[in-house]
């Protein structure tokens, strides 16, 4: 049976770059935000999102995720109705590709909100991926071209490390890139002990 290694981390913890990683060393990764831009293509998701939101967040007839975000981040209760529309098509692509990997011991399933959605429940380990807030923030303007404001109000709209950690098995700290990644290998030797053990 292929276990399933959650792996989440606050916005711009690096929790991606750890994936890759893990993908690098032969660990299968499924990116959730990677499925659930698949899943928003799809007819009856785009027509779910227009009932909702209307059609202020496409441009014209495509779905524009930057302008879906600008409205979600600021109201937790959009948020809501987009995750319980998004979340559930994302579950069942997983589970197909899953299934595409039964003889893989391990996959990892990378998700932000890992814990938030409840999808942490059907992990058998789960590794949080930390870093200052700082750094964080730093990450996020280079990469996404946006506001310290707006990556403060991403932030409050997920759990703290100290949430997340509580529920979690491993923690990697991700400020300098070369240890955690021996943060990874540590990991990978550990569960594969404990699966020699059942």
């Amino acid at each position: 049976m292929t276990k399933v290694i959650g792996l989440t981390g606050g916005i711009g913890s690096g929790k991606t770059t750890i994936a890759n990683y893990f993908n690098e060393l032969g660990v299968p990764v499924y990116i959730a935000d990677d499925g659930a831009r698949k899943v928003m293509q799809s007819e009856n998701i785009i027509k779910e999102i227009k009932a909702i939101f209307g059609e202020v967040v496409f441009e014209d007839t495509i779905l524009s995720r930057p302008k879906l975000a600008e409205i979600v981040f600021k109201d937790k209760e959009k948020l809501n109705q987009l995750n319980s529309i998004v979340h559930p098509a994302v579950k069942e692509d997983f589970e197909a590709w899953l299934l595409s990997h039964k003889n893989d011991e391990y996959v990892i399933y990378e998700a932000a909100i890992l814990f938030e959605s409840g999808r942490y429940k059907e992990c058998d380990f789960i590794i949080t991926v930390t870093a200052p807030e700082e750094v964080r923030i730093k990450r996020v303007l280079e990469r996404d071209n946006t506001t310290r404001e707006h990556v403060l109000s991403r932030m409050k709209m997920q759990w703290n490390d100290e949430k997340r950690i509580s529920g979690s098995n491993f923690v990697i700290n991700n400020e300098n890139l070369e240890k955690a990644k021996e943060e990874v290998v540590k990991i990978l030797k550990i569960l594969n002990i404990k699966q020699k053990q059942s």
